[in-house]
This record gives structure tokens, C-alpha cells and sequence, in this order.
């Protein structure tokens, strides 16, 4: 059982369930006026798809992380011995496996080639952050936001085959917020990371100036949510929710600067992964008009 809980753990069900619901929030929204007309099958597989590939993500990410991690999360199943590492990396080839054969039965061929094609572009740019970008920094955290805004444009592309104006501003939004969470994250790390040469901006400028670049991006982030409204994209009930968001982030933004302690970023971290959720409830609310 132990075991079990560790290949659970290992691949972080909650960030993998909010990556398969970003393709459903993509679908949702590219096809927002004619919803009765989605294939429920494409939702799935889209689902399913995104779960999958975002967990072979955090396998593999845990298994580069492993000497890291057991300076900065000792507990986690690879460092603390729970899960061996080759048992970690044929997990991982498994859930590749099952992400492409889902990625493939999105739409009937030859169109399902392009999801596949989508799926496959999703994982190089995940395994080049993990392999090279992630010692990068900055450019490392642009690359884990380019692979959390993807789902949405994934999810537009199984239900419309192009992605839409609204999809398109959402992951934008996305892609902000998630770089700030990451530069956070950059914060709690620091030194592991440090030990490590991963140059983080924590590390080469320090904490101070990390929490005001991730404040940044999350203030750009929130900017950009009432375009949405303007351009008429969303209706009324999109508004309660990104309030919640939003105001989520300015505060999260304001405590952060007053202390970017570890422990403090760490509260701030996980606080934005659960914004993240009530954002994408508001763009699912918001297509009621």
C-alpha cells in the first residue's frame, strides 16, 4: 500500500487532474456556442491525454530532481527510497505510452494525427526543460509555462480544430501566473538549487528580487482578466470567480513582497495552484450568458 501511495504521490494527481481539466476548459470554450455539439469522446481522450502526459512529466521531473530533492524534499517517494528509480522511469515510458495512444484517438484519422502531433510537441518542450532549461532559470520557468498554457490551445484544436480569441487570452493568463508561481517556487528551492547550479533567479539575485519579478508576472496575469469581459467573450457569472482569483493573486503578490521567506513562498506556491482552479471554474461559468 505504502508503495502504491508512493507512485500516487509521485505523480501529483491534483496538478495532473487541473492539466486534464485545462484541455476540458479549452474545448469548453472554443466550443462554447455550440456545446450540445461536443464529441464527448474528444473530451475524454483530451482529458485523458493531459493527465497522462502531465504525469510522466512530474515522474521524470522527480527523477532529474532526485539528488536535489534530497536536500529540499527529502520525503518525496524517489529520495526517500519508496520508489527505485528505474521502477520511477518504466512508470514513466507507461504513461507516455497511454498519453500518445490517447492523444490518437481524439479525432478519427487523419485529423487525430494533428492532436498527436500537438501531444508530441507538448512532451519535447517538457523533457527539454527538464534536461536542459530547468538550470537555465528564467527561461527554464518560460518553457513549464508554455507547458501549462498548451492544454487550453489543446483542448480548442479536438473540439474546433484552431484555437479561439478566449482560449487564447485564458492561456496567456496562464502562462503569466504559472511563470510567477514557478519564480516562487524558485524561492523555496533556492538551496537545493544552489547546490545544484541551478541558476534560479532566487539564486543569482536572491530572494528579494525573485518575489518582485514573480509579483510581476502575477499582476500582468490579472491585468489581463478583464479583456476577456470587454471583448464580451464571458457572461456574468465569470465575474464572482476570477474576483476570487484575482484578488487571490494581488494578495499573494502583496504578502510575498512584505516576506519572501522559504516558508512563506512555499504557502504562497500551493495558494496559486488553488487559484489556478477557481480561474478556470470562472471561464467555465463564464460561457453561461
Amino acid at each position: 500500500m505504502n508503495k502504491l501511495g508512493g507512485f500516487i504521490r509521485l505523480i501529483r494527481p491534483v496538478n495532473c487532474t487541473m492539466m486534464g481539466f485545462a484541455v476540458l476548459v479549452g474545448a469548453v470554450l472554443a466550443a462554447a456556442s455550440q456545446f450540445s455539439g461536443i464529441n464527448g469522446f474528444n473530451v475524454i481522450f483530451g482529458f485523458l491525454t493531459g493527465f497522462m502526459f502531465c504525469a510522466a512529466a512530474m515522474v521524470i521531473n522527480d527523477y532529474y530532481d532526485r539528488n536535489i530533492d534530497s536536500i529540499n524534499e527529502p520525503n518525496r517517494p524517489i529520495p526517500s527510497g519508496l520508489i527505485k528509480t528505474r521502477e520511477a522511469l518504466s512508470f514513466m515510458a507507461v504513461l507516455i505510452v497511454l498519453g500518445f495512444v490517447f492523444a490518437i484517438l481524439v479525432r478519427p484519422l487523419p485529423f487525430g494525427l494533428v492532436c498527436f502531433g500537438v501531444a508530441a510537441v507538448s512532451l519535447v518542450i517538457t523533457a527539454t526543460y527538464i534536461t536542459v532549461g530547468k538550470r537555465s532559470g528564467l527561461p527554464g520557468n518560460f518553457l513549464v509555462s508554455i507547458c501549462v498554457a498548451i492544454p487550453f490551445i489543446y483542448g480548442s484544436i479536438t473540439v474546433i480544430g484552431t484555437v479561439g480569441l478566449n482560449v487564447l487570452l485564458f492561456a496567456s493568463m496562464a502562462f503569466l501566473s504559472n511563470t510567477g508561481r514557478e519564480i516562487t517556487k524558485g524561492i523555496v528551492d533556492v538551496k537545493g538549487d544552489s547546490a545544484e547550479g541551478v541558476k534560479t533567479l532566487a539564486v543569482r539575485f536572491g530572494e528579494k528580487t525573485a518575489a518582485v519579478v514573480a509579483v510581476v508576472f502575477f499582476i500582468f496575469a490579472v491585468a489581463l482578466t478583464p479583456v476577456t469581459w470587454i471583448l464580451g467573450l464571458v457572461g456574468i457569472w465569470f465575474i464572482p470567480f476570477v474576483l476570487v482569483t484575482d484578488v487571490g493573486l494581488v494578495t499573494c503578490s502583496v504578502l510575498l513582497l512584505m516576506d519572501h521567506s522559504r516558508e512563506k513562498a512555499r504557502r504562497i506556491k500551493k495558494a496559486v495552484l488553488y487559484l489556478f482552479l477557481v480561474g478556470l471554474l470562472a471561464y467555465i461559468f463564464g460561457i453561461i450568458k
